[in-house]
């Protein structure tokens, strides 16, 4: 009788081990999607690729910035070291309210860019283009754009020419 048994418990243990192997596959699966999450190539590209004219205006003067204008937030996203805190101090010195500088390391950008929530504040962010030698490209946020969601976020690669 014990012979009868034994063939049959090759099958459950082989059994066992498919669904542990499953297993392991799907945590892995798991890990990898939360690791992941929020690196979205396609929507990066997508914000890189859309560019809005921008006028020219002569530069903001010291009583042109508006006191209740929001924050701008530079961000350092290229492969400079310091270019936020030199970016910051340009505003400064043009009187636009800014934030401590900041890295950014989520990669995606190939361009200076500056990004505005909505239209009341793209006069804002032409305005900080304007300041810095009109040479960023001033865009809509882009919803996965999550750093400085209150004010003009700031996005230098590179020293303006």
């Amino acid at each position: 009788m014990n012979a009868d048994r034994e063939p049959n418990r090759l099958p459950l243990r082989a059994g066992a081990m498919l669904l542990f192997a499953v297993a392991v596959v799907f945590v892995g699966l798991g890990w990898h999607s939360a690791a992941t999450s929020g690196n979205d190539p396609e929507k990066a590209l997508e914000a890189a690729n859309r560019q809005t004219a921008t006028t020219s205006a002569p530069a903001p003067t010291t009583s042109s910035v508006a006191s209740n204008a929001k924050l701008v937030c530079v961000i350092n996203a290229g492969d400079i070291s310091g270019l936020a805190q030199e970016v910051t101090d340009q505003l400064k010195a043009q009187q636009f309210r800014t934030a401590r500088p900041q890295n950014y390391t989520g990669g995606g950008f190939s361009e200076n860019t500056i990004f505005y929530a909505d239209d009341a504040d793209k006069a804002q962010a032409d305005k900080v283009n304007q300041a810095l030698g009109g040479s960023y490209s001033v865009e809509e946020r882009p919803s996965s754009f999550t750093m400085c969601r209150t004010g003009i976020a700031v996005i230098a690669i590179e020293r303006a020419q």
